[in-house]
């Protein structure tokens, strides 16, 4: 099982099945802010929902496709982060994460993009991270934007986002902008 400790405050760990209630309670406790951007939310309803999303993941990586990660403060689960796709041929990490409403502020999304993106580039050499957001998304744009990701463009009618489609903008970093 991975677990990254990134500093004093942050651990990023992999996500099990014992974790399925503190993940619900965590969805259901931003469910209305989380809703805006992501598409996912409206189908998790149930504890039972976050354990089929937890074994859907553990499959992924078990598949080397995806990494999922709870991000652990002071001992809590407070969000996830991950590579919601790693393109191996190509040596990709596409990253992906949310973190739960009365956390935001504190910069630990920072520090859990930060710290997975050295994982990636160090320990499973990566060449590249992509981070797509919806072009409204200003907190989930501002991450890459802070780590000196380059913004690459826009991608129109991206994701279907309940009722509407969105435009995702791309951000792209290539490890050797990162070292």
């Amino acid at each position: 099982m991975l677990e990254l400790a990134l500093d004093e405050e942050i651990t990023l760990r992999h996500i099990q099945e014992s974790d399925a209630a503190e993940l619900f309670n965590l969805t259901e406790k931003s469910r209305t802010e989380l809703r805006e951007w992501l598409p996912w939310v409206d189908g998790t309803q149930t504890r039972r929902d976050s354990l089929k999303f937890i074994q859907h993941t553990l499959d992924a990586y078990n598949a080397k496709r995806a990494l999922n990660c709870g991000i652990i403060y002071k001992g809590k689960l407070c969000g996830m982060i991950g590579f919601n796709l790693v393109d191996w041929s190509n040596r990709v990490g596409h990253i992906g994460y949310w973190l739960a409403t009365d956390m935001v502020g504190r910069g630990i999304m920072s520090r859990a993009v930060s710290g997975l993106m050295h994982y990636g580039f160090y320990e499973l050499d990566l060449n590249r991270m992509e981070i797509r957001a919806a072009v409204e998304n200003r907190r989930s744009r501002a991450i890459p934007e802070r780590l000196g990701f380059r913004e690459e463009g826009t991608i129109r009618e991206a994701e279907w986002l309940y009722d509407h489609f969105v435009h995702h903008v791309v951000y792209g970093m290539l490890r050797s902008e990162w070292e």
